[in-house]
């Protein structure tokens, strides 16, 4: 029962972390899917320019660990006169490295797109550009929803490593109750229970979404 009692007085501190973590999750996918789609129609630009950008930007942000580059962005920047708060920086952070991630699986989205209808709006006369504004991304973007429902997952893990930067994220308060009470164990259990309210219904939904994108490929072939 002293368990029990813990966790409804931990809950309170507990759930406002996650209500951060959440927020965290929302803000680097509203700005970094963006940014890795602008990146991915870079990626396959007929622009050398264009391209090389791409390249170098994805290349960096897959290549740098997302606890890297955290660090950098709080740490690192006010060397050279750039000084972000702590909640900023971790949703710049995690925005670059969800624009890298992401723009590889759109690209591989844009590309699936069957090429017989890029073919069709050039026979119809339509510009290159609105063939890739009407009909490439919007079916690229719909291929790639499942996995880029399962990627918004990861970065919601990855929220974690915010408590680096003194983010008072879930697992940030989790600490702070256990480094007050010395009961790790029972708090870091209820943390992990909290992440997965979140985490398991949406592995569900990427697992549903999946199906039902399956089923409607199946008919469109």
């Amino acid at each position: 029962m002293s368990v029990i009692a813990d966790w409804i007085e931990w809950f309170p501190a507990l759930a406002n972390g996650l209500w951060l973590s959440v927020r965290i999750t929302a803000v680097s996918l509203i700005v970094g899917l963006p940014v890795g789609l602008g990146l991915a129609v870079m990626a396959a630009s007929q622009n050398r320019v264009a391209r090389t950008i791409s390249v170098v930007i994805v290349e960096i942000g897959r290549g740098a660990p997302a606890l890297v580059v955290l660090q950098l962005f709080y740490f690192g920047l006010p060397s050279v006169g750039i000084t972000l708060t702590s909640f900023v920086a971790a949703c710049s952070a995690l925005a670059l490295t969800t624009a890298a991630f992401t723009s590889e699986i759109l690209r591989a989205g844009l590309q699936a797109v069957p090429p017989g209808e890029v073919e069709a709006c050039k026979t119809l006369g339509v510009s290159p550009r609105d063939t890739l504004r009407f009909v490439v991304i919007p079916q690229g973007l719909r291929i790639a929803l499942p996995a880029l429902m399962g990627f918004s997952i990861l970065i919601f893990q990855a929220t974690s490593l915010t408590f680096t930067i003194a983010v008072p994220e879930l697992l940030s308060q989790a600490y702070s109750i256990g480094s007050t009470t010395f009961n790790y164990l029972s708090v870091l259990v209820l943390a992990g229970l909290l992440y997965a309210v979140i985490t398991i219904p949406a592995s569900w939904l990427v697992v549903s979404t999946e199906k039902r994108m399956s089923r409607h490929l199946s008919y469109a072939r």
